[in-house]
């Protein structure tokens, strides 16, 4: 099976065309895509050449077809960058682009796989754009499952992999409607993957654009997949309402790792919900100053997680900036949103935060059914 690997060469790509967003483009606020470079990694410890195509930074969908050409790769993994929200949006245009990328590795003779929140809720749609598989939910083991049976000529073995949709019912006979075989189980010990491979594309493009917009680099990293809770408006597509989470001391390796071979300035932990409990925070708390990692950061959380040893150890660790879902200020609206959380936690965890020094910033919601 080394050898079959080893033939064939897999570029891995995404379809955030920061351009492509006006209003980002103003902000830059650039993220390399963290769940692409993750598969990037699994990818290639399993013994494959890989490449990334970064779309982040680039000037459009024609830097890609000139990437792939010059590539000419066996396989292309669209792989979106599902613990940035900003993926979410624009939706329509960058849609277009992940099209537009899949017919182009398509005409190239590129076997195609999409991953992402989009692909998820419209599998049809990328199916018929040429997409050859689409991944649902998390994308690491699913994919070193597809390749394994595509490199060993296994095609017709896809619908026995869990987690996939498929554009045939398994047996190479066209069907009007999308196969999904058994759903993937979650991944459950998150410290078994590898740290993205962040040397796959340009950290020095990054850190330009972002010193002379900001003046400092930050970096994303996440510490967990999911959320327990479950507000009504959110939509879950790929990682459902179940919390996975990495041990403290793993995040903070990952944190002496980019301080060695990224230097950023600052971090932004990209998860739903950073640490969840205080367990959990005061460990990494203790694993950050254990390994002298401290690197700034913000990250995001709710009103009734912020308890005053939380903020504590959030201020040990060099937590610059806390986003909280606060989402209104009307208890009613609270209410409308099942969202667990009261007028008066909004403020004590605001109190508590500003009192360490950190600053507190609010995700608000206008306009929700039922406010007046």
């Amino acid at each position: 099976m080394t050898s079959h690997r080893h033939a064939w060469s897999i570029l891995i790509a995404h379809s955030y065309y920061l351009r492509y967003d006006d209003k980002q483009w103003r902000k830059m606020k650039p993220y390399p895509p963290l769940a692409t470079l993750l598969v990037a990694s699994a990818v290639r410890n399993a013994g494959y050449p890989v490449v990334v195509f970064d779309a982040t930074l680039a000037d459009g969908v024609e830097d890609f077809e000139a990437f792939l050409h010059k590539h000419k790769p066996s396989a292309v993994l669209i792989v979106e960058d599902n613990f940035n929200f900003l993926t979410k949006m624009c939706t329509t245009r960058m849609r277009g682009a992940a099209i537009d990328m899949i017919r182009a590795a398509k005409e190239l003779g590129s076997k195609v796989v999409v991953n992402g929140s989009d692909a998820s809720d419209n599998e049809k749609l990328y199916l018929d754009g040429g997409a050859d598989v689409i991944v649902l939910g998390e994308a690491e083991n699913t994919v070193l499952d597809l390749l394994t049976a595509w490199t060993g000529h296994r095609d017709r073995a896809l619908h026995h992999i869990p987690g996939l949709a498929l554009p045939h019912n398994g047996n190479g006979t066209a069907a009007s409607h999308v196969y999904r075989t058994a759903p993937r189980a979650f991944m459950e010990n998150l410290d078994a993957l590898a740290f993205p491979a962040w040397d796959l594309i340009d950290v020095e493009h990054y850190r330009r654009v972002w010193n002379d917009a900001h003046g400092r680099l930050s970096w994303n990293l996440v510490t967990s997949r999911g959320c327990p809770y479950k507000c009504n408006w959110c939509a879950k597509p790929l990682f459902g309402t179940r919390y996975a989470q990495r041990s403290p001391a793993d995040v903070a390796g990952e944190m002496r790792r980019l301080r060695e071979e990224v230097a950023p300035d600052h971090l932004w932990f990209a998860d739903d919900i950073f640490g969840l409990t205080a367990q959990w925070i005061e460990a990494f708390a203790a694993e950050v100053r254990a390994r002298n990692a401290q690197i700034p950061f913000m990250m995001q959380s709710r009103p009734n997680l912020i308890e005053p040893q939380v903020v504590a150890a959030l201020a040990e660790a060099g937590a610059e900036e806390v986003w909280l879902g606060t989402e209104s200020g009307s208890q009613k609206i609270l209410d409308a949103m099942d969202k667990g959380t009261t007028i008066d936690q909004i403020c004590t965890a605001t109190r508590n935060l500003k009192a360490r020094g950190i600053r507190t910033c609010w995700f608000i919601q206008l306009g929700y059914s039922g406010e007046e």
